[in-house]
C-alpha cells in the first residue's frame, strides 16, 4: 500500500493516472486499501455480533475490543504476514488478532475468505454507484439548462456528417439528454439490484455455520439476515458458490460501459462542432491550446472524455470473460482481474462524468457562425420544398427530384453570394 512506502518511492514507482491524475477523492478512497480493509474488519465485527446474539460463545468484551481497533490497521505488518502466508485474508486476520488478543479466537469464526472479500466488493460497488449517480444527475441538470436556453436557436442538422434539414441547438442537446437519462435509469437499476453475498460458507452451503449452530437451520438463516442488514443491504443472494455470481459484475460494468458510449458520442459531437466553430467547450483565460500554434483552441476536455470512455468500454470484456470461466463453485483466476477491472471501471466513469459536468457548465455557442452556415446551405435545402411544391401542383415526385438535382450545380457558383431570409417563400 502507499501508506507503507517510504518518502520518494511514489515518484519512482508507477501509479495509475486514474488516481494520480484524474479521479475524485471520494472515488479514489472508495477503492483504497484503507476502505477495503476497514470494511473487512467491520464485516468481522458484524459476524461476531450476530453470532453472539444467536447464542455462540462470543463476549461483549471481544466485540468491544474489535470495534476499538476497526480503523487502526498496521499495513506494514499485514504486508509482512501476506509475504509469509501468501494469503491476503489470513494476513489481515492475523494483523487484526494481534491488536485484539481477547477477540483473536472468534475473528472470522465459521467464515470463508469470500465472506470478507466478496461482501466488501459488493459494498464498494454499491458505494461507487452512490458516488456516480449524483454526478450523472448534475450533468443532466446542466445539459437541460443548456437545451432550454438554446431550444429555439436554428442550426444545421447533419446526417452522414453532411448538411441536412434544420434542427435547433437545444433539440440536438436533447438527443444527448435522452441517452443520459437512459444511463441514469440503468445505473439506478444496477445499484438497486445489488444484493449481499451474506454468510454462506466455503461452497455456498453454509455447512460450517450449521455445525456451529448444531444443525439449527433457523439460526443460520437468521445469521445471514442479520449480517446482511448490518451491512446496509435489504437482500442477500439466495444461491452462491464460494463467490457471488460473477454475472453481477457484468451487470454493473455493462451499464458503466454503456454510459461510456453515451459520453463518447456527446463529446465527439462537441468536437465536430468545435471544428465548425459553432460550439466550444470551456477555454480558460490562461489555457494553452497548442505549444506551437497560439491560435488553436483544442477541445482537450472532450478528447479526454473520449479517450477514457474507450477504456471504460474496453473494460467490459474482463467481467464477461471472467464469468465464463468460473469452474463449478469457483476458481481463483477471477481475483487478480477483478482487482483491476472493478475499480478502474468506477474510477474511469467518475472521471468522465466530472469532466462532462465541467464541459456542460461552460459550453460556448456562436450564433453568428451558426447563422452563416445555415445561409450557406439554405438554397440547397430549399430543393426539398421545391419537390413538395411540384408534387402538390400535380407533378411526379421522382421527376421533380431529378429536376431539383439538375438545379443544384447551377447554384454552386452563387453559393457564397446568395443571401436568403430564414422564412423562405417559394
Amino acid at each position: 500500500s502507499q501508506a507503507a512506502q517510504q518518502p520518494g518511492e511514489l515518484e519512482r514507482n508507477y501509479r495509475s493516472p486514474l488516481v494520480s491524475r484524474y479521479a475524485s477523492k471520494e472515488m479514489a478512497y472508495n477503492f483504497s486499501d484503507r476502505k477495503k480493509f476497514t470494511t473487512w474488519r467491520k464485516l468481522w465485527i458484524y459476524l461476531a455480533k450476530a453470532e453472539k446474539a444467536l447464542g455462540l460463545l462470543v463476549t461483549d468484551a471481544q466485540v468491544t475490543e474489535m470495534e476499538s481497533h476497526a480503523e487502526d490497521i498496521d499495513f506494514a505488518m499485514a504486508a509482512e504476514e501476506e509475504s509469509k502466508l501468501r494469503h491476503d485474508v489470513m494476513a489481515h486476520v492475523h494483523t487484526f488478532a494481534h491488536c485484539c488478543p481477547t477477540a483473536a479466537p472468534i475473528i472470522h469464526l465459521g467464515a470463508t475468505s469470500c465472506y470478507v472479500g466478496d461482501n466488501t466488493d459488493l459494498i464498494l460497488l454499491r458505494d461507487g454507484f452512490d458516488i456516480l449517480l449524483p454526478k450523472l444527475a448534475r450533468v443532466i441538470d446542466r445539459l437541460s439548462n443548456f437545451a432550454e436556453k438554446y431550444a429555439d436557436l436554428p442550426t444545421l442538422g447533419f446526417t452522414h456528417y453532411q448538411p441536412a434539414q434544420l434542427t435547433t441547438v437545444g433539440k440536438r442537446a436533447c438527443l444527448w439528454l435522452q441517452d443520459l437519462a437512459m444511463d441514469m435509469r440503468n445505473l439506478q437499476r444496477a445499484r438497486e439490484d445489488l444484493r449481499f453475498r451474506g454468510v454462506k460458507g466455503t461452497t455456498g452451503t453454509q455447512a460450517s455455520f450449521l455445525q456451529l449452530f448444531q444443525g439449527d437451520h433457523d439460526k443460520v438463516e437468521d445469521l445471514d439476515r442479520m449480517v446482511t442488514e448490518m451491512a446496509g443491504f435489504k437482500k442477500a443472494y439466495m444461491v452462491t458458490g464460494q463467490t457471488y455470481s460473477r454475472k453481477v459484475d457484468i451487470d454493473s460494468l455493462s451499464h458503466l460501459a454503456s454510459m461510456g458510449a453515451t459520453i463518447h458520442k456527446i463529446c465527439t459531437d462537441i468536437r465536430l462542432l468545435a471544428n465548425l466553430k459553432e460550439i466550444e467547450e470551456p477555454f480558460e483565460k490562461e489555457q494553452i491550446g497548442s505549444s506551437a500554434m497560439a491560435y488553436k483552441r483544442n477541445p482537450m476536455r472532450c478528447e479526454r472524455c473520449c479517450s477514457l470512455a474507450r477504456h471504460l468500454i474496453a473494460l467490459l470484456a474482463d467481467p464477461l470473460q471472467t464469468a465464463s470461466v468460473q469452474w463449478l463453485e469457483r476458481t481463483l483466476d477471477d481475483s487478480a482481474n477483478r482487482r483491476i477491472s472493478l475499480p478502474e471501471s468506477f474510477l474511469t466513469a467518475d472521471i468522465i462524468l466530472s469532466t462532462l459536468q465541467n464541459i456542460t457548465e461552460g459550453l460556448v455557442v456562436y450564433p453568428k457562425v451558426i447563422e452563416r452556415h445555415i445561409r450557406h446551405e439554405l438554397p440547397f435545402m430549399a430543393t426539398e420544398n421545391i419537390i413538395m411544391a411540384m408534387v402538390k401542383a400535380g407533378g411526379n415526385r421522382q421527376v421533380a427530384r431529378f429536376l431539383s438535382e439538375e438545379v443544384r450545380p447551377l447554384l454552386e457558383p452563387y453559393k457564397a453570394e446568395i443571401d436568403v431570409k430564414f422564412e423562405l417563400e417559394l
